[in-house]
């Protein structure tokens, strides 16, 4: 073999095994998403109001922003962690009803980190898109346990599911999510694991295990909201304690991470999806939920990596959630799969220790037509204020006149991203997908169907709601659809009765293709979730549903009506109904 040749060899062979050392180094990734805790729900941030410490620990060991930004609400937060990008350019512009899926032609973190070689898996709260493919296993993830709605009825062992099948949940919803999370944790494998933990929490139904709720049930806060008269005592006690119990679930992690010797070598990100649900102490910050405020987009996020990332490292410059996804692919060492340009950056440099000396991007926080925007420490609001929040956090001062050059910025961005981005972004006319070829089983809630006749939706917010007062043939429930796969699919549908009104006759259709089934059991249930909330909730309880095998549907591919209705009713009314599920025979 002569030199040349075996110079070339010698470098295939160095480059094999300096890409197996690198495949064998690439870290663990845990991602830990909470539901409505504002940035000031934890005693690392000076609330006195609680502990945990646990949360405050991941700063102690690893790096923790300054200013960190999210969107108002929930399902926009998830799809720009999940994309990079800001939500209107993936189809997102509700919470609930369809307006909360994320466009098939992003994709996802999921996506990159399967195609990086990792075990993806997520548990919890999904809420950008239920129907295969926009159903998690259809983004990346190998593995999804949660529910895929927007909020949901009940925390106690409540009707959930595990990759597209409906299963029952055990005990308290926070504490089995975590315990999903420490099974993957504990596996054995040559693969490391990205796991995505979107916690349902501190979110309405406000329900906590008494080992929490006790500690609060009497507590008078010694920190109040700027507006202290506007408070809600019972509600902040229980968003308080749903707080420490997420504190403690994360302990739970921490401390599998550290028994099982991977904690040096797991990334383990901590954020919130938006502002506090409720009034309660939260710096100065004007805003709560639903804000494009400085208090309902600020949210904290600490990233611990023990084995590179400095202990007690503060990061100064703005980040936001459409970061995480390029900061976290090139922390691990992998490619980004994504096919559209990021609109958040790269800012793995910064939690390393190198940060820029300039902090000069503009971050855009948008929601329903509210629009501010971000740079270095200013902030210019929904009416074009510009407030300097180094100096003045509660933004009561407007100093656009003063600071023309920043100003101008500001609006310039704003004007950019409401002609370029917003318009078009909440025309939907994406039917929902049923029956794809790649999947074995379609759900079909409630939430995302028509009721017609008199025919009622439980609740206004849509999520967990359920159909009820379907009393009459001329009632009818729809879902503008789309099949995709020519097929045979059994049909099941969960409801309850009263006892009584057994017998009626019901029919599916779609397109010219029809079901009919008899509900041959009754299986009344008194509303279920009061006598756990600890503050009477604005959404729909839930029941003690029950299933019932409606037989096969025979479906064509192409779009039409799916329809329920029923041809008979012997009793006074034909069911409550919650949610139907296709299965492909």
């Amino acid at each position: 073999m002569n030199q040349t040749v075996s110079r070339i060899v010698a470098g295939v062979i160095t480059s094999l095994l300096c890409s197996a050392s690198v495949m064998a180094a690439r870290p663990n990734v845990l991602v830990i998403l909470t539901d409505d805790q504002g940035w000031g729900d934890l005693s690392l941030n000076g609330n006195t109001n609680l502990s945990t410490p646990n949360i405050d620990q991941l700063a102690a060991a690893g790096a923790s922003f300054d200013r960190f930004y999210v969107c108002p609400v929930c399902s926009p937060t998830r799809a720009e962690f999940l994309t990079g990008r800001y939500h209107p350019r993936g189809g997102v512009y509700s919470t609930s009803a369809g307006g909360e899926r994320l466009n098939l032609d992003e994709k996802t973190i999921g996506d990159t980190f399967k195609a990086g070689g990792y075990r993806t898996a997520a548990f919890g709260k999904w809420h950008n898109g239920m129907q295969y493919p926009y159903h998690p296993n259809g983004r990346g993830f190998n593995e999804f346990y949660g529910f895929c709605s927007g909020h949901w009825g009940h925390y106690w062992s409540p009707m959930l599911e595990h990759n597209g099948e409906i299963v029952q949940g055990k005990d308290f919803i926070v504490d089995d999510l975590t315990d999903r999370a420490i099974d993957v944790i504990k596996e054995e494998s040559d693969q490391p694991f990205f796991v995505y933990l979107p916690y349902n929490t501190p979110h309405s139904p406000m329900q906590v295990p008494d080992r929490w709720w006790n500690k609060f049930k009497d507590f008078e806060p010694k920190l109040r909201n700027r507006e202290p008269k506007k408070e809600n005592l019972q509600h902040l006690r229980a968003a308080l304690a749903m707080c420490e119990n997420i504190d403690w679930n994360v302990g739970r992690l921490m401390e599998t991470l550290e028994k099982s010797g991977k904690i040096d070598d797991t990334i383990v990100v901590y954020f919130s999806d938006n502002g506090p649900n409720g009034i309660r102490w939260n710096g100065d910050m004007k805003g709560r939920k639903g804000s494009t405020d400085e208090g309902g987009v600020r949210s904290p996020c600490l990233v611990r990596w023990s084995r590179r990332i400095p202990a007690g490292k503060k990061v100064s410059i703005n980040g936001a959630a459409i970061d995480l996804h390029p900061t976290l692919a090139a922390l691990a060492g992998i490619r980004t799969v994504n096919n559209k340009p990021f609109d958040g950056v790269n800012i793995a440099q910064s939690l390393l220790g190198d940060e820029p000396k300039t902090d000069d991007r503009t971050i855009i926080s948008f929601w329903k037509g509210k629009i501010s925007a971000k740079t270095g420490p200013y902030r210019m609001d929904l009416s074009g204020a510009l407030f300097n929040l180094d100096e003045d956090p509660g933004q009561r001062n407007n100093i656009a006149d003063r600071r023309g050059l920043v100003a101008g910025k500001l609006s310039a961005a704003i004007k950019e991203f409401q002609e370029n981005v917003v318009p078009g972004y909440d025309k939907d006319e994406r039917p929902f997908v049923i029956a794809h070829p790649d999947c074995a089983n379609t759900q079909i809630p409630a939430r995302d169907g028509k009721e017609h006749g008199g025919i009622k939706r439980s609740n206004k917010f849509p999520n967990s709601s359920f159909f009820t007062n379907w009393t009459s043939t001329e009632d009818s429930i729809t879902w503008d659809a789309e099949v995709l796969a020519d097929g045979n699919y059994e049909v099941e549908i969960y409801y309850t009765s009263p006892e009584g009104d057994q017998g009626s006759e019901i029919e599916l259709s779609f397109n010219d293709n029809k079901l009919a089934v008899t509900v041959e059991k009754s299986h009344p249930s008194e509303l279920v979730g009061a006598a756990e909330d600890h503050f009477q909730r604005a959404e729909s309880y839930e029941q003690n549903w029950t299933s019932m095998n409606a037989g096969d549907i025979q479906l064509k591919a192409g779009k039409g009506s799916l329809t329920l209705k029923a041809t008979k009713i012997p009793g006074k009314t034909v069911m409550d109904f919650r949610l139907m599920m296709l299965r492909r025979k």
